[in-house]
């Protein structure tokens, strides 16, 4: 992190995945008057609804300094069709490295947890071709990844970030669809609506 700081050319991130469920509600408290309160109806899911019992998602809290040393935070999202596995890392890692190319930066160092698609020899070798490419056409962004200490989440920044999240999209008494789910999310990080990352086909 220090490092990155003095460099205005890298971005420093904190990664993470977590579900979006549209059944189950997060712990939260909520103030009422001393004869009312907050009834949270639990739902359930039937078999005639056509979407899933939750939406996993990829986030990225990144942020960088620039060159008066104003540090400049966003969070970077990707909704994933069924669940993070090798493929659907490598596009989002695809998708991370054109969102640093954009934010005008050479480098992005990302620090993710021991998940067992972080760790495939799939994502590690198309990380080190990734780099060695541009190492050797002297363009395009390095990616540096670094693992944190193992059952630590607590030391990911963007893990209280999910649960302040989850309050504030919950609904009490009705269950969300997807699209409302996502674009409550979406909106709670002030992002745009973007397309599912998806397993048939290579989406950027």
């Amino acid at each position: 992190m220090a490092l990155a700081r003095k460099k205005p050319d890298w971005a420093f991130g904190y990664q993470d995945e977590t579900w979006w469920s549209r059944l189950a509600h997060p712990d939260l408290h909520s103030w009422a008057e001393s004869d009312q309160f907050l009834k949270l109806i639990e739902q359930v899911h039937r078999t005639d609804d056509p979407d899933p019992k939750a939406i996993a998602c990829y986030g990225l809290a990144v942020h960088w300094y620039e060159q008066n040393e104003t540090k400049h935070e966003e969070v970077w999202l990707r909704f994933v069709e069924g669940n993070p596995c090798s493929v659907l890392t490598i596009q989002y890692l695809e998708w991370l490295l054109e969102k640093t190319r954009l934010a005008d930066k050479q480098v992005l160092v990302m620090v993710w947890d021991h998940a067992t698609w972080h760790k495939s020899m799939a994502v590690r070798q198309w990380i080190r071709e990734h780099n060695r490419t541009v190492k050797k056409n002297r363009q395009g962004i390095r990616l540096l990844p670094f693992l944190l200490p193992k059952k630590s989440p607590w030391l990911n920044p963007i893990e209280p970030m999910w649960i302040h999240a989850k309050r504030k999209v919950v609904e009490p008494d009705k269950k969300l669809t997807a699209v409302e789910l996502v674009r409550r999310i979406s909106s709670v990080f002030k992002l745009p609506v973007l397309p599912y990352l998806l397993l048939s086909e290579n989406v950027h």
